[in-house]
This record gives structure tokens, C-alpha cells and sequence, in this order.
């Protein structure tokens, strides 16, 4: 058996550090709130690897960039303590469970989905998967609109996007540029923003020197750029030229490609921008298996970003071409999955030395905290939108002196789904059930309507 490898200076070796990653993995349920959270307890709190301040500075350039911020973050610690190999164990044990899990469930939903049972378990999923994002944009607008300029941020966010479907990456370049402007300015609002900020560092091993590998230089940045874009984009190319730009392969590495870059603002707004794509243009998939699809993601470990990984399935188990559906729907989830996440970790590579070089930048928090009262008009639009295609059997398109969104035809709404729905939100709200548990009562009450003939 092979010596485990001597530790860095911190005392921390790679193999308990590895561990540590599975660990921290394992528990990744609860979107990105309670990922974030599960890691800072164990980080931070338990094992006082890294400082507080430390932590939220990774965090707020994560918050910052396309892509799971969760998954980011782990990158970016195990990059912190451990190099690149630090980095890969860490972001790759995250998002490990999710993708044989989301793997798994797939395959069942495309075979037995719209089978009596299975149909009716999904159909309870979906009910609570209202409620959890509802309860996201109740969460992250008590954290970050604490003033009339978030509130307004929030508000136009939301009408660009519902409204008048506003591209997402500029909303998010506008709210940013906003926020660097009013930080400079010195405007209270865009105050350096942080999440538990106010808390005081304690001791760490790894304390708050930058390690020697955590030095940016233009050598190293050109590196980490050949490997990973190559790594990212080659594969990319190579689908495009095999298989032509109409094959559903090369759709999906060009869609998730470019989501991977203009996704902004962590997992729900990302999903906001997927949901409408896969349905509206690809037609992937329809607005209720987009909702089951999340509550896969919501009910396994992981980021909820891998519910991208069922929607890449479905699409290519949908047009197999020459393949076997299942085996096309399993490339089709993997080559989702691959094209997701090999830019997280190419942000992460290749930002992560310049971000420690700028610790404690008031522009880069006011940016930040803009970006994030944005982020609640869109999550607002991700409820909004999913609660019309539950709830709703019929919508009608509203288009026309720039509007862009879809109508609920009032008189075609689902009793049975938005009974569900409000049970869920009592839940959550009134009695403040996790969420768990609240999926699986649903998921129940939905088995339980089918087999009393109601569904």
C-alpha cells in the first residue's frame, strides 16, 4: 500500500482531507443554503481548516460566477489547502453522489414515469418543489434585500425577466455594474456584503498567508487556461464536427456549454434559464417533467444544478439515433454533466489566485451584493413560472409591445396539484418541516390520490 502523502504545512495530509470531501459530499442535501452551511459547520467550525473571513471571501467569488456556487466553493477550499489535486478531489467527490443518483432515476422515470404509481410519486414532488423555491426567495431576500435600493433591484430583475424576457446575463451584468458603481460612491446599500460576515475569526491551520501555490502569475494562468478549455471545448468540437450541429449530442454540449458561462447567481437562477430553454425551445421536455426533474435534485445529494444532467438524459433518450435509448439517454446525461461542471473548475483554477491577491476589495462585495438582490427576481420568476405549469393544465402566450411570458388559463387550474402545493407551503412555512420530509409527505399524498382514483 502506498505511503499517504506527507501533509502541507497546514498538518492536513490528502488523504484525510479526502475523507473529509467524501464526508462533506454525502451531506450536500438542501440546495445551496444548506450545502454551504453543512461545509462552513465541518470547514470551518469542525475541523478550523480555514478562517471565517477566508471561507466568505471564497464564497462571495463563487457567488460571483457562473455555476454551482456550492460546488465552487468546495473546489476552491480543496484547491486552498490541497493545489489542484485538492481542488479536483474536493469539486468532483460533490457533485459524485448526484450524478449516480440523478443516473439512477432517470433511467426509472423515462421507463416507468408516466406509469400509474411512478406518475403520481412525481406528481407530489412537484408540489413540493413550489413550496421549497418559493421558501428560496423568502430565504435569500431576508439576507440581502435590507434596503429600498435591493428591493428595487429585486423588483426590476423580476419584470425584465418575466415580463419581458430579459436576457439573464445582462440583468446580472447591469445589477453588477450598479452595485460596483454604489460601492465606490460609498452608498450604505452596497456595503460589503457577506454571508454571516459579522462573525470573528478564530484560530485555523491554514490562517490567512496566502500559500505559495495560491500566487497568481501569467505563467500559471496560461497553463490552467490550455488544460481546462481543452479538456472543456475539445469534446465539444469534436460532437460538432462528427455528428452536425442538428444532432441532439451536439445540442446539448453547445446549450450547457453556453449555460455554463452565463448562468449566474447559483443554482436556481441557472435553472430559471435551463427550464425555459429545454421546454420553450428544444422542447426536451414538457414544464411538469422540468418540476420532476428538480425534485430529483432536490431529494439527492449534490448541487440542484444536476437536475441539468436529467434534462440532457431525457433529450437524448428522446433521439437516440442508432443507439439503444438507454445508453444514448446515459451519454447525453454525462456529456450534460461533463460540459456543466469542467468549467467550475476552470473558473476556480484560474480565478482562485487573483481572488486571494484582492481579499477584502469593496467594490468586488458591492457587486457582489447587487448581484444578489438581482438573483431574487429571478428565483421569484423560477416560482412564478414553475407554478404555472403545475398548478395550471393550460397557459395562453403573451406577446407584443415587448412583453414575453405566458398567461395561466385561470379555468384549467389543477385542484389536486394546488392543494399539494399549499399543504407543502403550510409545511414549510407554518410548521417549519425540513425539507425531506416534506417531499416525501407529498411524494405520499400523491401515491395516495392514485390509488383512490383521483389523479
Amino acid at each position: 500500500m502506498a505511503p499517504s502523502p506527507s501533509p502541507d504545512a497546514h498538518g492536513v495530509s490528502l488523504a484525510d482531507a479526502t475523507r473529509v470531501w467524501a464526508r462533506v459530499a454525502m451531506l450536500s442535501f438542501g440546495g445551496p443554503a444548506g450545502q454551504i452551511a453543512a461545509m462552513h459547520r465541518i470547514i470551518v467550525d469542525e475541523k478550523k481548516w480555514v478562517p471565517e473571513s477566508r471561507f466568505l471571501h471564497a464564497l462571495n467569488y463563487c457567488m460571483l460566477l457562473p455555476g454551482p456556487e456550492a460546488q465552487q466553493l468546495a473546489t476552491y477550499i480543496g484547491w486552498l489547502m490541497h493545489r489542484d489535486i485538492g481542488g479536483l478531489i474536493a469539486g468532483g467527490l460533490f457533485i459524485l453522489p448526484g450524478v449516480v443518483s440523478i443516473m439512477a432515476l432517470s433511467v426509472i422515470y423515462a421507463l416507468w414515469g408516466n406509469v400509474g404509481i411512478v406518475g403520481a410519486l412525481f406528481f407530489g414532488l412537484k408540489a413540493a418543489v413550489l413550496a421549497i423555491v418559493v421558501e428560496a426567495v423568502f430565504r435569500i431576500g431576508r439576507r440581502s434585500l435590507k434596503s429600498l435600493e435591493m428591493r428595487a433591484l429585486a423588483a426590476a430583475s423580476f419584470v425584465a425577466i418575466f415580463f419581458f424576457a430579459a436576457p439573464f446575463p445582462a440583468i446580472v451584468l447591469a445589477a453588477a455594474m450598479i452595485g460596483y458603481v454604489g460601492a465606490v460612491r460609498g452608498n450604505a446599500a452596497f456595503a460589503a456584503f457577506g454571508h454571516g460576515a459579522d462573525h470573528a475569526d478564530g484560530e485555523s491551520l491554514l490562517g490567512n498567508e496566502t500559500p505559495a501555490h495560491a500566487q497568481p502569475s501569467a505563467k500559471r494562468a496560461l497553463r490552467v487556461s490550455l488544460i481546462w478549455l481543452a479538456l472543456w471545448l475539445v469534446p465539444v468540437a469534436a460532437i460538432l464536427m462528427a455528428a452536425g450541429p442538428d444532432d441532439v449530442f451536439s445540442q446539448i454540449a453547445v446549450f450547457f456549454s453556453k449555460m455554463a458561462v452565463v448562468t449566474f447567481g447559483g443554482a436556481y437562477a441557472a435553472l430559471a434559464y435551463v427550464a425555459q430553454r429545454a421546454v420553450e425551445t428544444y422542447h426536451w421536455l414538457a414544464p411538469a417533467e422540468m418540476l420532476d426533474g428538480l425534485g430529483m435534485a432536490e431529494t439527492t445529494p449534490g448541487p440542484l444544478i444536476m437536475v441539468l444532467q436529467f434534462v440532457g438524459f431525457m433529450a437524448a433518450f428522446r433521439a437516440p439515433g442508432d443507439l439503444p435509448p438507454l445508453l444514448a439517454g446515459a451519454l447525453g446525461g454525462l456529456l450534460a454533466t461533463w460540459v456543466t461542471f469542467a468549467p467550475c473548475f476552470f473558473w476556480i483554477f484560474l480565478g482562485g489566485p487573483y481572488i486571494e491577491k484582492v481579499r477584502a476589495n469593496r467594490a468586488l462585495s458591492g457587486a457582489l451584493a447587487a448581484i444578489t438582490a438581482a438573483v431574487v427576481g429571478v428565483i421569484l420568476n423560477l416560482a412564478i413560472w414553475f407554478a404555472i405549469h403545475a398548478v395550471f393544465r393550460e397557459t395562453v402566450a403573451v406577446r407584443g409591445y415587448g412583453l414575453a411570458f405566458d398567461r395561466p388559463v385561470l379555468e384549467s387550474v389543477n385542484f389536486w396539484s394546488l392543494a399539494l402545493s399549499a399543504a407543502a407551503a403550510v409545511a414549510i412555512f407554518r410548521f417549519r418541516i425540513g425539507m425531506l420530509q416534506t417531499l416525501g409527505g407529498t411524494c405520499l399524498a400523491g401515491m395516495g390520490l392514485f390509488l383512490a382514483g383521483a389523479l
